[in-house]
């Protein structure tokens, strides 16, 4: 499988700093289900607002990493990363409701 030339110069012209946002999001969405499966109890939250919490994690996980060093600029957050960060989310959120 060979992939189109204009297709791979369009990937080519992204900012490595979009790549690691985009990548952080993709890592995020999967993140946020993981999390909730570990972490036993009911919530109130459907497909959308988990992914929303994944997401969110990612990122915390992503800016908690880059202050302690673990991260560069353009980096996409790790998986366990991201999931301990959705995991104290989930917590945070849970303590709020």
């Amino acid at each position: 499988m060979q992939l189109d030339p204009q297709f791979l110069a369009i990937l080519n012209s992204v900012s490595p700093f979009a790549k690691g946002i985009i990548g952080t999001f993709i890592v995020g969405l999967l993140a946020g289900a993981i999390a909730r499966f570990l972490v036993p109890g009911r919530d109130a939250m459907g497909c959308l607002m988990t992914s929303v919490l994944g997401i969110a994690g990612a990122f915390v996980a992503l800016f908690a990493g880059k202050a302690l060093g673990f991260y560069q600029p353009g980096d996409v957050t790790g998986f366990i990363g991201s999931v301990i960060g959705s995991i104290i989310l989930l917590l945070i959120f849970r303590m709020t409701r």
